[in-house]
């Protein structure tokens, strides 16, 4: 049973005799709800009251009764359900394709607008949010999927753990959160102070003496945490970053006042999913990163609070007349802006759509199907890297009856050079950094030596993953960011070079390194060799059991076990993950390597196969199951892999190699031949083709083809003794 606690409260929380020496943590003060801040602050209350933070989860009441007391059921998306208000309750009985029906009683509503989602318990302490959710506005129904149809039993299902409330939604929707998983168990013990956002979840809790204040009175800016929170502006607005941001957690407490690197991992702009070349957001990753990738946020000083009320929610001046913006920029600039006159910059009329600062660089993405949100990064539109990259530019989201090359003709004529920048020259190379495509490498290291911006270094630095290994100047340049200022660069250059074990000395001074992130990538690295009653190794275990209740915590926890010789662990662990996800390829595609490291080939294979089957345009992992079938002396197996990489990669040189061997290895000579001059004609630099055909040429008897082929050898190996017995 979930453990409410404040839950029903319609007063003020009692407050407690006991005087910690200092205020406990959030989900302590189970006696400081807001109401309880009401005496003093009734201003700051009433401007949070009715907003979206203290309305982001709440208890359903009378007032949801509408959006349930119908007769015909909703049909949205995936999800079908009869819907009735029934002794002062809601109720759903949901519909499945197998003719069940399953009655749920919701009890929350997560959200506020544009929607909310109900939210139902389930099984082992568990709630969960349906896919159905109501928009206020339109007094509506519609599903936050779309069209997309999940299935029960799927990871992302409503009902599934990647729609689990405990685990997704809770930590950034209550206040005083903690989920209080057990993993023998599989069951949650989740307990909070209050529903929504409140005054402790951003100020922290306050000391007994701050609340034996009489009414009225201001507390010494110096007691802690408030005083560290309202002393710094870049600390405030870290206290924002948790639930604005997508991100990993590194520990279960966050308190207001501490820095943010300390307890999270922030998602940059390295999937494509995520985020555009340009860093303009694209999957749901919230405001944070792309704030720290912009050159306001991330470089000139910028904060939340420079354009948002803390407690409304709302920028402190109208974005509709620009006067939000000019509030820096105009001359002679604040913080240093630059001073822009809004008609003479923007080329559209005082009043139009065009002439709003947000319009063009602030662009909207919709998600979950009803809400708009801003992109944070501040990017120039640029049509240019539409036609290049296909990201998207604020002039054709805009004028959608034109093309790009419009666009593009616009932009040249209205701002010519100035569209050279440092933002276009640095989006090519993340766009080829994620292409893989070897030319990247200069880019990087061009780039990397001129940047600015740490979050970009670090994202660029996080990119060079494939190219480090050989190129002594990405390695230069990343053991020169292990002592950069900012920690996410040095967290990034940690991770990039702990992946080269001839490196570990150089990163093992990072273990002591100030900033949580920073340690934990360093000892992640060096986890082998962390002593076991180290500081160190606990700190590092503390922050792999976090999420075990997810597919993706047990699976960072099997890696560290395989990484660390422990193979029959890291089974264990993989196997109860994809029982949790069968359907994600991440996971039988690690159990692969780890059944492989045991010498298991078989199963090796039989995982990995799965692996390229639930993911229908992966070839390397039916490439790797093809290797596991050969050693495990499966040759018709071996070779069904082997196609099934290279329909999906027909320019895959080594797969072509592989099946060449394969191929001979059962004397269809001709047939390996061919597959062998596939593979030379794609790689021409790699000797160890040519050679195998001059191999194989010579069983068949052409004598003049093979020596040529050994010659070819030669050329790119001149000490390749095989090729040089052939060509003699």
């Amino acid at each position: 049973m979930v453990l409410v606690v404040g839950l029903f409260a319609s007063v003020a929380c009692s407050p407690t005799t006991a005087e910690p020496v200092r205020p406990p943590g959030i989900a302590e003060a189970v006696d400081q709800c807001s109401e309880s801040c009401q005496r003093c602050h009734a201003t700051e209350y009433s401007a949070w009251a009715g907003t979206d933070h203290a309305r982001a989860n709440r208890v359903i009441s009378e007032q949801d009764r509408p959006a349930f007391d119908r007769t015909e059921p909703i049909d949205v998306g995936g999800s079908r359900f009869d819907l009735a208000w029934k002794d002062g309750r809601p109720r759903m009985v949901e519909h499945r394709a197998n003719d069940a029906a399953i009655a749920h009683t919701p009890e929350f509503a997560l959200g506020a607008r544009p929607f909310w989602q109900p939210v139902v318990p389930a099984p082992g302490g568990r709630w969960q949010p349906t896919d159905a959710a109501y928009d206020p506005v339109h007094q509506d129904w519609f599903n936050i999927f779309g069209d997309e149809h999940r299935q029960p039993g799927e990871w992302g299902h409503w009902t599934g753990r990647g729609m689990n409330w405990n685990s997704m939604c809770a930590p950034c929707h209550m206040t005083g959160f903690r989920k209080h998983y057990e993993l023998a168990s599989d069951s949650y013990r989740s307990t909070w102070v209050e529903h929504g956002v409140g005054c402790i979840q951003c100020h922290g809790p306050v000391s007994q003496e701050h609340r034996n204040l009489p009414a009225g009175t201001r507390a010494p800016d110096t007691e802690e945490p408030c005083g560290a929170f309202a002393a710094k502006r870049v600390r405030a607005m870290e206290t924002c970053a948790p639930c604005h941001a997508r991100n990993e957690s590194l520990t279960p407490e966050f308190r207001p006042g501490e820095a943010y690197l300390d307890h999270y991992r922030p998602t940059l702009p390295v999937d494509p999913l995520d985020f555009y070349p340009d860093g303009q957001q694209r999957g749901e990753v919230f405001d944070w990163t792309s704030f720290l990738l912009s050159r306001m946020g991330g470089h000139g000083g910028v904060t939340c609070l420079d354009c948002h009320d803390a407690h409304t929610g709302k920028t402190i001046l109208p974005v509709e007349n620009n006067l939000l913006c000019l509030r820096c920029h105009v001359s002679p600039g604040l913080n240093g802006a630059p001073a822009i006159d809004p008609a003479a910059h923007s080329h559209h009329a005082a009043g139009s759509a065009g002439s709003q600062c947000v319009a063009c660089h602030m662009p909207t993405t919709t998600y979950m199907q009803r809400a708009p949100r801003h992109d944070h990064g501040f990017t120039k539109p640029d049509p240019l890297l539409t036609k290049e990259l296909g990201i998207p530019n604020a002039c054709n989201r805009c004028h959608t009856s034109q093309d790009t090359d419009w666009a593009i003709a616009h932009a040249e004529a209205w701002y010519g050079a100035k569209l050279d920048s440092s933002q276009r020259a640095r989006t090519r190379v993340v766009a080829a950094a994620r292409r893989r495509d070897p030319a990247a490498v200069g880019g990087l290291v061009t780039q990397l030596r001129r940047e600015d911006i740490a979050a970009w270094r670090a994202t660029l630095l996080d990119l060079s993953a494939p190219f480090v290994a050989g190129s002594l100047e990405l390695t230069e340049i990343a053991q020169h960011s292990l002592g950069a200022q900012s920690p996410l660069e040095r967290a990034s250059a940690v991770r990039l070079l702990g992946a080269q074990p001839e490196l570990a000395d150089r990163i093992r001074p990072l273990l002591k390194d100030p900033v949580r992130l920073v340690r934990i990538n360093a000892e992640w690295a060096l986890s082998p060799s962390l002593p076991p009653a180290s500081a160190e190794r606990a700190e590092l275990d503390a922050y792999l059991g976090l999420e075990l209740d997810q597919p993706s915590g047990q699976a960072r926890l099997a890696q560290d076990l395989a990484n660390r010789g422990r193979f029959d662990a890291a089974e264990r662990t993989l196997r109860r993950a994809a029982d949790w996800d069968p359907h994600s390829p991440a996971l039988p595609d690690a159990l692969g390597f780890v059944l492989s490291a045991q010498g298991r080939p078989a199963e090796s294979a039989a995982a990995l196969r799965r692996a390229a089957e639930l993911h229908r345009s992966d070839s390397q992992s039916a490439f790797r199951a093809a290797l596991e079938y050969a050693e495990a002396g499966h040759p018709a197996e071996a070779e069904s892999s082997l196609r099934l990489a290279l329909q999906r990669d027909p320019a895959f040189a080594r797969a072509w190699y592989n099946l060449g061997l394969l191929l001979a290895q059962s004397n269809r000579l001709a047939e390996a031949s061919a597959a062998l001059r596939r593979a030379e004609s794609l790689e021409p630099s790699n000797p160890d083709y040519p050679y195998a055909l001059a191999t194989v040429l010579l069983r068949t008897g052409d004598r003049q083809g093979a020596v040529e082929a050994a010659r070819r050898t030669l050329q790119l190996n001149p000490n390749h003794d095989g090729a040089r017995a052939i060509a003699e």
